[in-house]
């Protein structure tokens, strides 16, 4: 119960952090010690960081060396586990709610291809387009049309066919996942289920009953076609920190259940181009850079719209140097730009009033439209065969090879 009863949403006075709403009041940054702070969770350091490094005999990500992922539960005992030679796997998800996926919205995958492939382990991927239907007031068949178009930009992420299996809520709910869902449901009283999520007496009951859903892809029980006999595998689950009220509720229920807690790797939020109050808005094209943008439109966003840390004249820029702290192209360097050596030069002298916000957003261009025209051809590579086979109910007779 310690889980859930000491935090709620984050800050009431100065952030909000829901699985729906990320936010930070008059314009201020995201205070993610303070979301530590009140979810309950583990800062991701060095120590962890190096040993994955250990186990996997690869670099660490980018994302992980650079503390895109911050904060976990139970990472630890997940390489504890690997360490002794045991196997557990993976589950990350997505909300069908957009034709196209922005780069925020890459982010775990990314790092969950990445952790697939360092570990040798299985994958489950949920798309959850019963949440959206019911959260964004789509139909049923636009909310399946749009999983499986999301589909296809997940696989062109480079998933192992032979260790991944994705599914939409709508098309694989029942049997032994929705008896978890009930067992799980049982547990999770209505004032408690408020307390976590926040709601209120105006959302409807799909609302309400919905969290169970998003639980049960963490107990193995759930994909008897792939996991039957395997009773006590853990899973690990990367997300981004705001999806943590639902994997609290989780891990608050599981041992009731008989079931192992799930563990997870949090990562941070992807800013909008505006500055880092929230995160990238995919109702708002602005605030976003999509994997469907053009090489133009990607130029004209970053220029136009990416909040900069320059100073207002050239000379006040030489002499005082650029404001890293709120520079939006030096953060998307962070995360996208892989050389170390040339991401530490670049904020040396900028932050120094050597480099001039024109030349950071130049190379901010160039590695966006970079990465976009990669994930574009592999996209168009993904056919809708493909997606049947990542989709199809079958067992991975090799996922743990």
């Amino acid at each position: 119960m310690a889980e859930i009863e000491n935090q709620r949403q984050g800050s009431e006075e100065d952030q909000v952090i829901t699985p729906w709403e990320v936010a930070a009041k008059e314009g201020g940054k995201i205070d993610y010690d303070k979301l530590i702070d009140k979810f309950g969770c583990q800062r991701l350091d060095e120590t962890l960081v190096r040993r994955v490094e250990r186990l996997t005999s690869l670099p660490a990500h980018v994302f992980l060396r650079r503390g895109v992922f911050f904060a976990h539960r139970d990472f630890n005992e997940i390489l504890d586990v690997y360490e002794r030679g045991e196997k557990f796997y993976l589950y990350t998800g997505r909300g069908p709610s957009s034709e196209a996926l922005h780069l925020g919205h890459l982010i775990p995958f990314m790092f969950t291809k990445y952790l697939q492939d360092a570990f040798k382990v299985p994958l489950v991927i949920q798309l959850t387009d019963d949440e959206k239907c019911m959260w964004k007031n789509l139909s049923v068949e636009e909310s399946q049309r749009l999983a499986r178009e999301n589909a296809k930009d997940i696989i062109a992420c480079g998933f192992d066919i032979t260790r991944t299996f994705i599914f939409s809520d709508f098309d694989f709910v029942g049997g032994e996942f929705y008896k978890n869902m009930v067992r799980v449901a049982k547990c999770v009283t209505f004032n408690k289920v408020v307390g976590i999520f926040g709601f209120t007496n105006e959302d409807h009951i799909g609302k309400i009953s919905f969290p169970p859903v998003q639980a049960v892809p963490s107990f193995p029980t759930s994909f008897p076609h792939l996991f039957s006999g395997k009773d006590n595998l853990r899973c690990l689950i990367p997300c981004a920190i705001d999806q943590d009220p639902y994997f609290r509720m989780t891990r608050d229920v599981a041992p009731r259940i008989g079931y192992q807690k799930p563990a997870l790797i949090e990562s941070s939020f992807f800013p909008a181009l505006q500055g880092e109050t929230g995160k990238m808005n995919a109702s708002d094209p602005t605030s976003a850079i999509y994997v469907t943008d053009s090489a133009k439109e990607i130029k004209n966003k970053v220029n136009k719209y990416a909040f900069s840390g320059g100073r207002d004249t050239i000379e006040l820029h030489r002499k005082y140097g650029a404001d890293l702290e709120v520079d939006i192209p030096i953060k998307y360097l962070g995360f996208f730009l892989e050389d170390d050596v040339e991401l530490e030069h670049t904020r040396k002298e900028y932050g120094a009033g050597r480099m001039l916000t024109g030349e950071v957003k130049k190379r901010l261009i160039e590695v966006l439209s970079a990465l976009v025209e990669r994930h574009r051809k592999a996209r168009d590579a993904v056919t809708d065969e493909m997606v049947d086979v990542f989709m199809a109910r079958r067992p991975l007779p090799h996922m743990f090879d």
